[in-house]
Formats: C-alpha cells, sequence, structure tokens
C-alpha cells in the first residue's frame, strides 16, 4: 500500500481539526469544539484500561493515517477515549445545562464522565448527545467547592466496539478484508465532537415544511418546555462564497420580512411575501431566527419541489419546482486516503461538490453513508442535488446471488421477490428493526435540508428486505422527496423510481407509466495513475491505459446517455467522484490532485 495525502491532509493543523459549527440547521452562539488529541487505548478485555497506548487525533479513526494510530480494531477488541472538559461552573450555577454530542461513533459504545455511565449509543452513522450537566462535579466535591472555581475538568472516557462485516449491523462500504468495491473497515469516532451551554429550557428541534404552491412556509419548535417562541424569516439570498465570515456577513445583512409567534409544539405557518425557488443555478435560502425566552437558535430552509410528472407524451419525469429537469449526477463514496470516512478539512467538501459542479454535474447520490451535516449545507448554498442512500447492513453477502445471479436476472427482466431473507442476508430480525430505526432517523436528520430529492432506500440487494412494506415507512416519514425502492436490481416495482445499474450489457429500458426511468448508477471507467494510486490492484468496469482513451470512453457514454433522455430517461449517476482505494474508476483521483477526465 501506497500512503496518499490530499492538499487539506498535510496542511492540517491539530489545534484546530474541522473548527465550523457541525450543525448548520440548529445553529447557536454556544459552541465548543472537543476535536484534537486525546489519549486512546485497544484492550482485550471490557475492563478501563490502567495505562492508555498514547494520542490520537479526534475525529479520525484509529485505522486512518491521520489519526496517528494507524491500526485496525478487531471485532474482539474494545477502543478506549480520555480526556478531560473544561466545565464552566458559573454558567451551571446560573442554571445553564451542558449538553455532549458525537457527530458520529462507529458502532456500539458507552459513554462515562467522572467514572458514572451517562448514555450509550448503537449506529456507526447516526449523532447523539447526552445532558452531562449534573454529572459535572469532581468526585468527592461538594457544590460550595465546584462554585469556589469558575472553570474546572471532569474527566470523559469513551468505550468503543465495532463488530465491523461480522455483524448485521450498518456498515456501508466497510470490510475487515478490505478490496475491489469493499473499503478499509475504521472504528470509534469519526465525526466531530463538541459542547454547547444551553438555557435551562432550551429548543431541541427546528422543523421547516415549505410549501412553493401556497407560498408558505409552517415551522414547529421543538422542546421538551411548553413555552412561547418568535419565529423570523430574512430575505432569501445566496449564501455562495467559500469564506465562512462573508456568508455570516450576508445573513446579518438580511432584513426580516415575515415573523409570528406561538408555542413550543405547535405548527406556526407564516407566509412568505418575497418568493425566490431554490434551484441548482440559484439555490436561495431563507433564514430562520426562533427565539424561546432565554435561547435564540438560527436554521434555514428553500422553497422548491421534486416531483414526478408525465410529460408532452405522458413520459413520467422527474420535475424541480413543477418542470422537467434531467438530474446528471456523481456517485460519491465519500472516502479520503488519509482520513477515510472523514474529511481532513471543511474546504475538501465544497472541492468535490464544486468541482462537479464545474464539470456539468447537478447532482450527487451519497453511496451508503452519511456524512456531517456540514457537507448537506454546502450541498444547500451551492446549488447541488442529493441522492441519499440508507446505509446498508445484513449478514455477509452472497455474491453470488446479490451480484452475479442479479445482473443477470435484472438483464432477462426476471422478477426475484425479496422475501428470501437468507439469499438476501437478512435472517436476523434484530438488524431487520435496527434498519427502520436508523432509516427513520436518517430521514429526520437530514429531511430539512433541501438538496436532497431522493431516499435510496437498497442497493443491489445488499441487506434488502420487504422493501415495499419499507416504502410505506419512509413515505410516511417524508411525504415531499422521491424514494428509490430498490437501486440496481431487486426492483419490488415500488417507490417513484425504475432503477437501472448498467455496467456490461446493452442497455434496454421502456419508460413505465408511473415511475421515472433513471441510471442510478452506470460507467465506472478505470485508469490508474501509479504515483496517485493507493494500490497496484486495479478495480473498476473497463480499463484504459492512457487519458485519452479514457475521455473518449466517458464523453460517447455521457453523450449515449443524452440521447435516451426523449426515450425516457431522467437521471444518470456516472460511477464515480473519486478513486478509493483499489476501485480506481474515479473522476479524480483518490487524493483529489488530478482530474482525469479534464488532464490533457
Amino acid at each position: 500500500m501506497k500512503q496518499l495525502y490530499t492538499r487539506w491532509g498535510r496542511a492540517l493543523d491539530p489545534a484546530h481539526i474541522l473548527p465550523e459549527y457541525p450543525r448548520p440547521l440548529l445553529q447557536r452562539q454556544s459552541y465548543i469544539n472537543l476535536n484534537g488529541y486525546w489519549e486512546y487505548a485497544i484492550t482485550r478485555n471490557f475492563r478501563r484500561p490502567k495505562t492508555f497506548d498514547g494520542k490520537i487525533l479526534v475525529p479520525f479513526s484509529p485505522e486512518s493515517v491521520l489519526s496517528g494510530v494507524g491500526r485496525q480494531l478487531q471485532p474482539d477488541e474494545y477502543l478506549w477515549y480520555r480526556r478531560s472538559l473544561p466545565v464552566d461552573f458559573g454558567k451551571l450555577q446560573a442554571e445553564f445545562r451542558l449538553i455532549l454530542h458525537f457527530g458520529a461513533v462507529d458502532q456500539a459504545c458507552l459513554v462515562y464522565i467522572n467514572g458514572n455511565e451517562v448514555t450509550r449509543h448503537t449506529g456507526g452513522y447516526l449523532p447523539f448527545s447526552v445532558d452531562i450537566t449534573q454529572y459535572c462535579q469532581k468526585p468527592g466535591a461538594t457544590d460550595e467547592d465546584a462554585s469556589a472555581k469558575q472553570t474546572e475538568t471532569i474527566d470523559l472516557l469513551l468505550a468503543v466496539r465495532d463488530l465491523s462485516d461480522t455483524s448485521y449491523h450498518a456498515r456501508g462500504k466497510q470490510k475487515l478484508k478490505r478490496g475491489g468495491m469493499f473499503y478499509t473497515a475504521q472504528s470509534g469516532i469519526w465525526q466531530t465532537v463538541w459542547m454547547e451551554y444551553v438555557p435551562a429550557h432550551y429548543v431541541e428541534e427546528v422543523l421547516s415544511v415549505p410549501d412553493l404552491k401556497h407560498r408558505t412556509v409552517q415551522i414547529t419548535v421543538c422542546s421538551s418546555s411548553r413555552l412561547p417562541v418568535t419565529v423570523q424569516i430574512r430575505r432569501p439570498a445566496l449564501y455562495q462564497s467559500d469564506k465562512e465570515s462573508d456568508i455570516e456577513a450576508l445573513k446579518a445583512a438580511q432584513e426580516t420580512i415575515a415573523e409570528a409567534s406561538g408555542h413550543t409544539g405547535q405548527v406556526i405557518r407564516l407566509s412568505l411575501p418575497i418568493i425566490r425557488p431554490w434551484t441548482c443555478d440559484e439555490p436561495y435560502l431563507y433564514y430562520i431566527t426562533v427565539t424561546m425566552g432565554e435561547d435564540t437558535v438560527e436554521s434555514y430552509f428553500a422553497l422548491r419541489d421534486f416531483t414526478v410528472e408525465p410529460d408532452h407524451n405522458g413520459i413520467p419525469r422527474i420535475c424541480l419546482n413543477g418542470q422537467p429537469h434531467f438530474q446528471n449526477g456523481v456517485l460519491d463514496q465519500g472516502y479520503w486516503p488519509d482520513g477515510l470516512y472523514t474529511a481532513p478539512a471543511d474546504a475538501a467538501y465544497i472541492f468535490d461538490i464544486t468541482a462537479m459542479k464545474n464539470m456539468g454535474f447537478n447532482m450527487l447520490r451519497k453511496h451508503i453513508k452519511i456524512e456531517p451535516q456540514r457537507w448537506y449545507y454546502h450541498c444547500d448554498r451551492l446549488g447541488m442535488i442529493v441522492w441519499q442512500d440508507m446505509v446498508n447492513g445484513g449478514s455477509s453477502y452472497k455474491h453470488w446471488f446479490v451480484t452475479y445471479a442479479a445482473t443477470l436476472f435484472s438483464r432477462k427482466k426476471l422478477w426475484i421477490p425479496d422475501s428470501c431473507l437468507r439469499l438476501l442476508s437478512r435472517v436476523h430480525r434484530e438488524g431487520r428493526l435496527e434498519f427502520v430505526r436508523e432509516m427513520k432517523a436518517t430521514i429526520r436528520l437530514l429531511k430539512g435540508h433541501p438538496s436532497i430529492a431522493t431516499w435510496v432506500l437498497f442497493n443491489e440487494g445488499w441487506g434488502q428486505f420487504h422493501a415495499r412494506h419499507i416504502t410505506k415507512i419512509a413515505r410516511t416519514c417524508d411525504p415531499s422527496r422521491l424514494i428509490d425502492q430498490a437501486s440496481g436490481w431487486f426492483d419490488q416495482s415500488g417507490g417513484d423510481l425504475q432503477s437501472i445499474h448498467h455496467y456490461f450489457f446493452k442497455l434496454k429500458f421502456a419508460p413505465e407509466s408511473r415511475r421515472a426511468t433513471v441510471l442510478s448508477e452506470f460507467g465506472g471507467y478505470s485508469m490508474q495513475i501509479p504515483e496517485h494510486s493507493a494500490y497496484d490492484k486495479l478495480y473498476g468496469y473497463g480499463t484504459f491505459k492512457d487519458a485519452a482513451g479514457l475521455q473518449k470512453a466517458f464523453k460517447e457514454r455521457m453523450q449515449k446517455v443524452q440521447e435516451q433522455i426523449p426515450e425516457g430517461m431522467c437521471a444518470g449517476v456516472y460511477t464515480q467522484l473519486s478513486d478509493v482505494e483499489e476501485e480506481v474508476n474515479g473522476i479524480f483521483t483518490y487524493d483529489r490532485e488530478i482530474n482525469k477526465i479534464a488532464q490533457p
């Protein structure tokens, strides 16, 4: 293996790791970033280590080079983290609460404060939080002792276990024996850890339901307290600067155009006097300020609709704001050679998104991974449509069935029911229930982001089960977006899209009467550039030795997709944005240094 670095990884400052506010849909002034060096240890037994192995740079997983560890956690091992947390006892004496947030920890963990277990969480892709106020006291200290000093420290300990692909838990493309289309497994903390002080009564969530047709938005402010709230909406604007200071200045300059009052838990409906629909070319955002007692938070929304509607020939088309809109997309795995699941900088997200926009793409399919909310925020403000995959799980896949046989089934138009749970690696009832819980949580977490057009429930039969029933649940969670029920094969005739993967055979399709037809994966053309490749092995769907051959094939394939639009094709997703380990079929090399399609 050759260790590659991105430009952001090479310039990494351990004192300022991903310092940006991590939750743009619910932002307040109180923010303490806890990224940086922590102590770590790996043990065979579930027993707090007496000594630690060294330092790890959070939030990079121990398997990544940027973490400073570079070691694969095994399913029979435990990963421990420890650090001290600064606590302002003056704020706590003033009845503020201290909330500890984890962006994502893979897969299961227990959190201790001063030796006390405060929470536990399973699910390596979803955030969780815990109110640690009652634990903010050193062992043996009295209230008078605590208040004598304004700032003191407490002890945070985290115990993590990751069964990776040996279990039914969600795992995405991770595999302990990586290779081909599966990549290095990783574990532990891989998104920002942070704290915030909030008033005794505070806003927990702001839900926005925009309605372009009726020129309104419905706002629901969620809190455990029943209190009056005020909602103010600012004039819509474009927030496309690469400088966060410019964006903050623009937000502050926008005057209020609508205001209403109500109570927490109540739907507050506001009419909008200024209408600026969100499009890829003009991604207008409306910012919201919510005030509830002593708490003030900011959120945002956009006016846009994604629908499937018949064109003048009766062919179902994907529409944006009522108009047919071909979604020209790229498969995005979200991997980095130095940070693996974790981008080394916020600027790296912006690079990927803007690079694809500059090449003429208007959509990214986030492939069986959930990104930090900063990534979706940049898609929102830069005008990049997102198809969001649910993260696959299930026991070990039978690739002879879900890959090779399924490809032939698809070509011969043979329908295979997804009730064959053993062949689809979904025999564990606990795993099926967990998938439903995590799907609901994923939709709840991300549905406020206007860039998301489609929920992709299952991919190529990996852990698929009862897709028609799962589609009904997803539709209940979010009736405003399209659903790709089964991307690739094992189609159960539900959802909004007839979703085709095309790599090998001649493409044949016929438009349906209800669902839009999409090419949800195609291409995958490979070219290895040795000095920018991590491995000697090569994986892809058609290999080229030089840029001229690759570019010719890419151009011809993209042209063919365009020619299929009149026949009923509504979207295309080229594989893929960047190389990942052995899979060198990216537009960019793994280190994001070479655009193989654009190079001379």
